[in-house]
């Protein structure tokens, strides 16, 4: 067998391998025919702008018994938490949850509001950039 042979039939080879593939339907799929799974498990779920800077966060934060907090009691209990971040990475929005209740928070450069229904009777604080402070309770 020629070269010129063996060339002629590897080219033909080659031709009928794409006529098949040309021909043959492809199966196209669709988002409907994708699995989709019905429930996302994970520890912790962030979500990044185009540079990779984390905008929003949801992620259960394990108890820790050495915080003191502001109104002077010690520990804080499990918690899940939400946060929502601005471009300037501020946390405007949080809003969280324990076993004794929950919490949210309303932030800007101005100040914040803070919902907080824990233990105590609930209240409303509203916070000034310049420290002045009201609290509203029942």
């Amino acid at each position: 067998m020629t070269k010129l042979q063996r060339l002629t039939i590897g080219l033909t080879i080659c031709n009928l391998i794409l006529f098949l593939a040309g021909v043959t339907p492809l199966r196209r799929v669709s988002a409907q025919e994708t699995a989709v799974p019905s429930v996302l498990r994970a520890r912790s779920l962030e979500i990044v702008d185009a540079e990779g800077h984390v905008r929003a966060e949801i992620k259960v934060l394990p108890a820790d018994p050495t915080i003191k907090m502001p109104d002077g009691t010690q520990g804080y209990p499990e918690s899940v938490l939400l946060r929502l971040i601005s471009s300037q990475k501020n946390p405007n929005v949080k809003l969280s949850t324990t076993e004794d209740g929950a919490g949210l928070v309303l932030g800007s450069d101005k100040g914040h509001v803070q919902v907080l229904s824990r233990n105590a009777d609930p209240a409303i604080t509203l916070v000034a950039r310049d420290g002045r402070e009201r609290v509203i309770k029942p």
